[in-house]
C-alpha cells in the first residue's frame, strides 16, 4: 500500500482537486484507493455527496479512542466509483488541537490505522487542512511521499516556502528524510506571473518540482458540481490529462515498473 499526503499550508491551491483527480484515474486502472479527509471543513467528503455530518463514525473517532480494524472499517463510506472508498471528515476535527494538542503519541494516529488496512488497499490518498496542527502532522507522518501544490502565482510561493519549513522543522535529525514533490497548479500560460512563478519555482525547488503545470480548466470546477472525478466527467480534459501525467510521475518516483498509461 502507497500512501500520499496532499498538503499546503495555503488555501485554495488545488489539494482537494489533485486528491480526487488522483484517486480517480488510479481507480480506472483498477487500484483500490483510500481517500482520507482529514479537513473539518469535509469538502473531500462533500465531493463524494456525503454529508458528514449525519454519519455515526469519522476520521474524529481515531482520534478519540484506539479503534480495531473493525472499527476503521465500520468508518469508511463507499462512493459512487467501485474502487474508491472515504473516511470522511467532521466538524469535531476542529476541536482536536484543543483537546489532545498536547497528549503524547497523538501524531502516530493515522499512520497506525492505514497500518491495519494494507491488505485492503493498493493507495491511500489523504487530504489535509490548510493549517499545521495535530491533524496535518499526522498526515505527513503517515505519508510514503507528500504531493504539495502550489498555485503558479507569487503569493502561493510564500506559502509553499512555510511548507518546506515546516517539513524540515518535522524531520528533525530523523535519518529518513520526506520525501515530497512540488505540483504547480492553475497554471495560465496567458499570464506572465504564472509563467514566472513557474521558473521561480523550478529555481528555488530543482527537482523537487515536477516538470508539468496543472493548467487553469475549467472542467476541473464542473466535474466538481457534478461530483465526478475529473476523468469520468471529461476524460480528454486539459486538467484530467494533466492529473495523468502527473500520476505517472509520482509512480515512477516510487520506483514501480508499471506504469499508468495516459
Amino acid at each position: 500500500m502507497i500512501v500520499w499526503t496532499v498538503a499546503n499550508q495555503k488555501g485554495g491551491v488545488g489539494k482537494t482537486t489533485t486528491t480526487i483527480s488522483l484517486a480517480g484515474i488510479l481507480a480506472e486502472r483498477g487500484q483500490r484507493v483510500l481517500l482520507v479527509d482529514t479537513d473539518p471543513h469535509a469538502s473531500l467528503s462533500y465531493y463524494f455527496g456525503i454529508e458528514s455530518e449525519d454519519l455515526d463514525l469519522s476520521v474524529y473517532d481515531l482520534f478519540i479512542q484506539e479503534s480495531s480494524k473493525e472499527q476503521i472499517l465500520q468508518s469508511l463510506c463507499p462512493t459512487q466509483y467501485d474502487n474508491i472508498d472515504i473516511l470522511p471528515a467532521t466538524m469535531g476535527l476542529a476541536t482536536l488541537d484543543r483537546s489532545l494538542g498536547n497528549k503524547g503519541g497523538m501524531g502516530l494516529v493515522l499512520k497506525k490505522a492505514m497500518l491495519t488496512l494494507q491488505a485492503d488497499y493498493d493507495y491511500v490518498l489523504i487530504d489535509c487542512p490548510p493549517v499545521l496542527g495535530v491533524l496535518m502532522v499526522n498526515a505527513l507522518a503517515a505519508a510514503d511521499r507528500i504531493v504539495v501544490p502550489v498555485q503558479t502565482e507569487f503569493l502561493a510561493l510564500k506559502g509553499l516556502d512555510r511548507m518546506i519549513k515546516t517539513l524540515e522543522i518535522m524531520q528533525g535529525e530523523q535519518a529518513e528524510k520526506f520525501k515530497y514533490t512540488i505540483v504547480p497548479t492553475m497554471f495560465d500560460k496567458r499570464t506572465k506571473a504564472s509563467i514566472l512563478a513557474f521558473k521561480k519555482l523550478q529555481d528555488l525547488y530543482a527537482n523537487k518540482v515536477w516538470p508539468g503545470v496543472v493548467p487553469v480548466d475549467t472542467n476541473l470546477r464542473n466535474a466538481s458540481l457534478a461530483q465526478k472525478v475529473p476523468s469520468d466527467y471529461a476524460a480528454n480534459s486539459r486538467g484530467s490529462i494533466a492529473y495523468k501525467s502527473l500520476l505517472n510521475y509520482l509512480i515512477k518516483q516510487h520506483g514501480e515498473k508499471k506504469e499508468v498509461t495516459l
